[in-house]
């Protein structure tokens, strides 16, 4: 909890006034005890409602209380532990039916009818893209596939030096790790192979969700560890940027020095365009079945790249990912945890030790082939590492987390490279390859 800056004269005088003076997150702490009260008079009268402000004001409540306890757990903190807190324990307190019931459903159904994970990508990377230096993000692009491929191939490596066979180590660890995901990398994954190998397709799905589940909680961690790494070796990190290069800095950070007050009006305009290149995605995917974020990745991506997006819509890009990270990443982490993160899916891997050793050797394997490789493509190692490890997170969702845990939210356009292109180039390539070693 952070406590408010006031002038000495002004300073607080007793214990009440200095616990009113702090902050819960963004939240001060008046503002905060009201939230509370109204939510505990309303889940105790079983009055909550069903709708986007109860969803809202519990995730509130819970997401910036719940960081406040990860930020201040030793050692876990320097881990990302806000972001293992937010959204693991979530988790487990609705496995063991500790929250709500009426905070589980009204959480649940907000998170699964309003896309709101899909409104949370489609604004951070219309926000991101538009403010980032056009030649970092031609070169870090083309860039990033090349570091995927490496990863792959240590990955199957790693796999057979712990005793698996390379079909099994490829096919079955490291595919369903770096796939992008469960909807769009295991699913499609087990149904590939199940129309190609004997075996059931929910047997397949069994066997590889477990890889998805446990590589996301890996990353999370492994993304705080190189965020410390990146403070204790400055030369390592670029602090957001990838490619090395002083005049491809991050405009993310130069218009911010222009002005920190948002411009409404410019960051509504950069919204709308997320929206609205969303939507035409979803009339795309309806079309080619190209998945909506992948069609708006595509479309402000080669519109950055050749110049069409005007100065405006840049500066309203940088405050709508700022009013994105800042407002809407906690609570999103704490919808994704009671919705999308099943705690017994986890604790059927922590039981199955040999499958825990190989998924965590195998994603630090990647991890550390993205680190290493990235100083031969002129890219900075913390960066690189951080947003390729993305591709071994549950999709938009363990991207979320692992960029909130190593401090580079605005490495999400390359995030989405990592786990939409770079996902998808997997998932096509181990069901081609499949027919030739099944």
């Amino acid at each position: 909890m952070q406590i408010n800056s006031v002038p000495d004269g002004d300073q607080p005088k007793n214990i009440f006034q200095k616990f009113m003076a702090l902050n819960i997150g963004i939240v001060p702490m008046p503002l905060y005890l009201l939230l509370l009260v109204a939510y505990v008079l309303l889940t105790v009268t079983n009055q909550m409602p069903n709708d986007m402000i109860g969803a809202i004001g519990i995730m509130t409540l819970f997401s910036f209380i719940l960081e406040e306890v990860g930020k201040h757990i030793p050692v876990l903190n320097s881990l990302g532990g806000k972001v293992l807190v937010v959204t693991f324990l979530p988790s487990y307190l609705v496995y063991m039916n500790w929250l709500p019931s009426s905070t589980t459903k009204v959480v649940t159904s907000f998170m699964n009818n309003n896309n709101f994970l899909a409104v949370f990508i489609a604004l951070l990377i219309v926000g991101s893209i538009s403010a980032m230096n056009r030649k970092t993000l031609i070169q870090a692009s083309m860039r990033i596939i090349v570091v995927l491929l490496i990863c792959e191939v240590v990955g199957m490596g790693v796999g057979m030096l712990l005793g698996l066979s390379a079909y099994k180590s490829y096919f079955f660890i490291v595919a369903p790790i770096m796939a992008g995901g469960v909807g769009e990398g295991a699913l499609p994954l087990s149904l590939g192979y199940a129309a190609i190998i004997s075996m059931g397709q929910q047997d397949i799905f069994a066997q590889i969700l477990p890889c998805v589940m446990l590589g996301s909680l890996v990353a999370v961690i492994e993304a705080g560890i190189l965020r410390q790494i990146g403070v204790w070796k400055p030369n390592l990190t670029g602090n957001g940027r990838l490619v090395e290069s002083d005049e491809n800095a991050d405009e993310l950070g130069s218009l911010s020095s222009k002005s920190d007050t948002a411009n409404i009006t410019k960051m509504l305009v950069s919204g709308i365009l997320a929206i609205t290149l969303y939507m035409l995605g979803v009339y795309v995917n309806s079309v080619i079945h190209l998945p909506a974020p992948i069609v708006l990745l595509i479309v402000v991506m080669v519109a950055k790249m050749l110049g069409w997006i005007p100065d405006s819509v840049q500066e309203g890009g940088k405050s709508l990912y700022s009013l994105t990270v800042k407002g809407i990443s906690p609570l999103l982490l704490f919808g994704v945890g009671v919705a999308m993160t099943p705690w017994k899916s986890l604790v059927t891997v922590f039981t199955n030790v040999p499958m825990l050793i190989t998924i965590f050797i195998t994603v630090t394997a990647i991890v550390a082939a993205a680190f290493f490789s990235a100083k031969m493509l002129n890219m900075y190692p913390v960066d690189t590492a951080i947003a390729v490890s993305c591709c071994s997170g549950q999709g938009g969702t363990g991207a979320l987390a692992i960029l909130a845990a190593g401090d580079r939210m605005n490495l999400m356009p390359f995030a989405q490279v990592a786990v939409r292109l770079g996902g998808a180039i997997t998932v096509t390539l181990s069901i081609f390859l499949m027919r030739f070693f099944a």
